[in-house]
């Protein structure tokens, strides 16, 4: 920003007053606390109470969706699936509309559990303001969350288009044509593949610093497939794609004589 308007600095009683970037560095939560705090004047009130009170109440719906460890300078390309997701749905109850019709399309898709329950809370507050949610999912959680289910089937692609069942969440647990219910109920259960043990390889990564990484260490397995599991903001993202691809594709790159003697080291880890 310009030194002009980094000159513009709020008077507040812990520092001789901040301006628009140094706010912008603190997290939602630390920024939260720092507004609620101001010490503003009986005519400032007057004046920024509207201002001050939509603030507060923007960053509460961050904070209770659970990201209130993000800074307001964080570039939104770098944020993950779940966090752009609750990001999304904490501005749609902040903007305080009722009689809207919302449409999901699998929302939970590359959530962790503990991030489907929060999800559940925030499509709840939305139907609680008086609007609907049409949600097509195929989650556990959320079907059993639902106030009624539409299960269409019997199959996928061509072997589907059949209403195999309508009804509340009970009735579906009894329904005998839906194959959905005899997953739910244990009747049917997914199959699971033969394990396969690593071979002993593998790729440590070593004090990652990126994004919501702090000096995180990582060993990944070779010879078998690995995943990567977390909750919404974890850090999966940046440790498998921005340390560890970025790092070994400069690894790769180099002539084979060379790699032997190569360290990989930067800002963000150290790879061996």
């Amino acid at each position: 920003m310009r030194p002009e308007i980094l000159a513009c600095r709020i008077p507040h009683p812990d520092n001789p007053g901040r301006n628009i970037a140094e706010l912008l560095a603190l997290s939602v939560s630390d920024l939260r606390g720092w507004v609620s705090t101001l010490p503003l004047t009986a005519n400032q009130h007057l004046i920024a109470d509207n201002v001050v009170k939509g603030l507060l109440e923007r960053l509460d719906f961050l904070i209770n969706v659970g990201l209130g460890y993000l800074t307001g300078d964080r570039e939104s390309a770098t944020l993950s699936g779940g966090e752009m997701q609750r990001i999304r749905l904490a501005s749609q109850i902040g903007a305080g509309l009722t009689g809207i019709l919302y449409v999901l399309d699998e929302p939970t898709i590359g959530l962790h559990p503990h991030d489907n329950e929060m999800l559940i809370t925030m499509l709840r507050k939305l139907q609680e303001r008086g609007n609907t949610l049409v949600v097509v999912e195929h989650d556990e959680a959320m079907i059993r969350q639902a106030d009624h289910v539409i299960d269409i089937g019997p199959g996928a692609g061509r072997h589907g288009g059949t209403v195999t069942f309508e009804g509340t969440v009970p009735d579906l647990l009894t329904s005998q044509t839906s194959l959905t219910a005899r997953y739910l109920t244990g009747v049917e259960k997914p199959c699971k593949p033969e394990r396969h043990q690593p071979d002993g390889r593998f790729v440590t990564v070593v004090g990652a610093r990126k994004h919501n990484l702090k000096n995180v260490t990582a060993k990944f397995p070779l010879g078998c497939l690995t995943v990567v599991t977390g909750v919404s903001g974890s850090g999966k993202s940046s440790l498998v794609d921005d340390v560890l691809r970025e790092n070994l594709a400069g690894y790769l790159a180099r002539p084979y004589r060379d790699r032997e003697n190569f360290v990989f080291l930067d800002c963000e880890g150290i790879i061996g």
